[in-house]
């Protein structure tokens, strides 16, 4: 059997404030790796440089991460504002539409924090700028100090749909995770199935409903000790399975 290979979407960003880079958390890549044991290739976020049918020729599956800067909202029809935050223009040039591609083609995505986003904005949905400002929500942002294991921390509950894809692979209806988001889902896309909300409302799990393979996503971070955690590694792990059926058939 050939090495499985697993794009993980990178982003863009200045060291120093002037030298540019592709780069994404090394979180993602070892969980790759350990889970799923497959080889993890960072994907410079640049349609130019990755033209989107070379990649999936080349990858098996596909992680979109999550990243500082946001979608832009001129992809889901409304204005950019303050309250948007930085966003990266080259990015959603090559997801939005790999995110397409994927669904259609049946090959295996996982998408996560912004990645997360990013499948609802590709399946027609749009995004609320700040969830922290809405009433009755909670404050899901990453706390601004302390230590990485803090920052990354269990901080709220996951409520999924009974005997759904999402309580099927943990075994559980309710799970706790870790929160570190900013922006979340404001309407969901037509084909966006919303699987698990925390417990103000907030949507946490989605899927793609007539996506012909995996295409799930979560806006918590499950890459933080990923080999270690009752709800990461099944997930993973679950990705992992699709993207060994993919490989297979390919």
């Amino acid at each position: 059997m050939r090495t499985r290979v697993v794009g993980i979407i990178g982003n863009h960003y200045l060291i120093n404030g002037d030298y540019p880079v592709h780069a994404a958390g090394d979180m993602n890549a070892w969980a790759v790796r350990e889970i799923i044991g497959a080889l993890p290739i960072i994907i410079a976020p640049d349609e130019t440089l990755s033209p989107i049918d070379a990649i999936v020729e080349t990858c098996d599956g596909f992680i979109f991460t999550g990243g500082r800067p946001n979608v832009h909202p001129k992809e889901y029809g409304e204005e950019l504002t303050d309250a948007h935050g930085m966003v990266d223009e080259k990015r959603d040039g090559l997801a939005l539409p790999l995110i397409q591609a994927l669904v259609e083609r049946g090959q295996p995505l996982l998408a996560i924090c912004r990645g997360f986003q990013e499948l609802n904005v590709a399946m027609g949905g749009s995004l609320y700028p700040e969830i922290r400002e809405l009433p009755g929500r909670d404050n899901h942002r990453m706390p601004p100090d302390g230590t990485l294991a803090e920052k990354f921390a269990i901080r709220h509950e996951i409520n999924l749909t009974p005997g759904g894809k999402f309580a099927k692979i943990f075994g559980a209806d309710n799970v706790q995770t870790n929160s570190l988001h900013g922006q979340g889902i404001k309407d969901a896309g037509p084909r966006i199935f919303i699987d698990g909300y925390a417990s103000d409302g907030t949507p946490e799990a989605i899927y793609v409903s007539d996506a012909k393979g995996f295409a799930m996503g979560v806006q918590w971070h499950p890459e933080y000790s990923a080999s270690d955690d009752p709800v990461s590694k099944p997930l993973f792990a679950a990705f992992g399975v699709a993207v060994q059926e993919w490989c297979a058939t390919g």
